[in-house]
């Protein structure tokens, strides 16, 4: 019987609004996959819409959690951080890396900082460099079309793509260090929107669509980044894992417009769980 596989996520948590740990945890235990999870920060919602929301950092205690950890010889299958607030946190992660990357271990950043042409509240381009510093040492990247430009520090360009834009997007971020992209937010009509991947050992990109919801819905790329390491960690393909992901993200936000759900509380990944863990068998 194999051993159990297991995952250092490294994000903040919401205990309202469903995203970062509160969508990482139940999505990656659900594949069958032990999730240790080191908090970045708590917030009593998060941050995208909701106003008044309480914050507490957790920055001075993530480096005795990985101290205490590497005490106990932790072994790792996967290192996967996502928002990060600071550029602080950016070097605790990096540090993170070099301790725990070992024996097979893959580092995936979610570099979780903007969208549509902007950086969220409180960063600004001097953000973007640094997270670029730990793009540089993941393994895989998965950033939308916003976060790969300010990384790339390129000007960022809106849709409809084409694919030698997506391509040149795709061979530029591997050039920085990582062997594997994920690139999300891509399309190429107003029809259908997806994910592009690239493994540079393999030389293979696949592109993977779902028809286009209207609507900005919350959450939704930590759903997506959450399911694409479960399946990878699972099937082992970049291509068949982000499309795994894909559909996961589709039902979600299908079966939260159809009941009308305020968006702020996150898409309803829930009822999808069952029809996901099938996906990996």
């Amino acid at each position: 019987m194999s051993t159990q596989k297991n995952v250092a996520a490294i994000h903040d948590i919401s205990g309202i609004g469903k995203c970062s740990l509160t969508v990482a945890l139940p999505i990656i235990s659900a594949a069958g996959i032990t999730t240790s999870i080191m908090p970045t920060a708590v917030l009593s919602t998060h941050t995208g819409g909701f106003h008044g929301y309480t914050y507490r950092d957790l920055t001075d205690d993530m480096r005795p959690f990985a101290k205490h950890w590497e005490s106990l010889d932790v072994k790792f299958d996967a290192i996967y951080s996502g928002y990060l607030g600071s550029a602080e946190q950016i070097d605790i992660v990096c540090d993170f890396i070099d301790t725990f990357r070992k024996d097979g271990c893959c580092a995936v950043v979610d570099p979780a900082m903007a969208d549509n042409g902007k950086m969220y509240a409180l960063f600004d381009m001097s953000f973007a460099e640094k997270m670029a510093s730990l793009c540089a040492k993941a393994d895989i990247v998965v950033p939308n079309i916003t976060e790969a430009a300010f990384i790339l520090g390129e000007e960022y360009k809106e849709g409809p793509f084409t694919e030698k834009q997506i391509e040149d997007i795709l061979y530029n971020l591997v050039d920085m260090g990582p062997s594997k992209v994920v690139l999300t937010g891509v399309y190429f009509d107003e029809k259908q929107i997806g994910a592009a991947t690239f493994d540079r050992e393999s030389g293979k990109i696949s592109y993977e669509f779902s028809d286009r919801i209207p609507g900005f819905y919350h959450g939704t790329g930590d759903v997506f980044a959450s399911a694409l390491l479960a399946a990878y960690l699972k099937k082992e393909d970049l291509g068949k894992a982000a499309r795994i992901a894909v559909d996961f993200v589709y039902g979600s936000i299908k079966r939260t417009r159809e009941a009308g759900t305020d968006v702020r509380f996150g898409v309803n990944f829930e009822e999808g769980l069952e029809d996901f863990i099938k996906s990996l068998k």
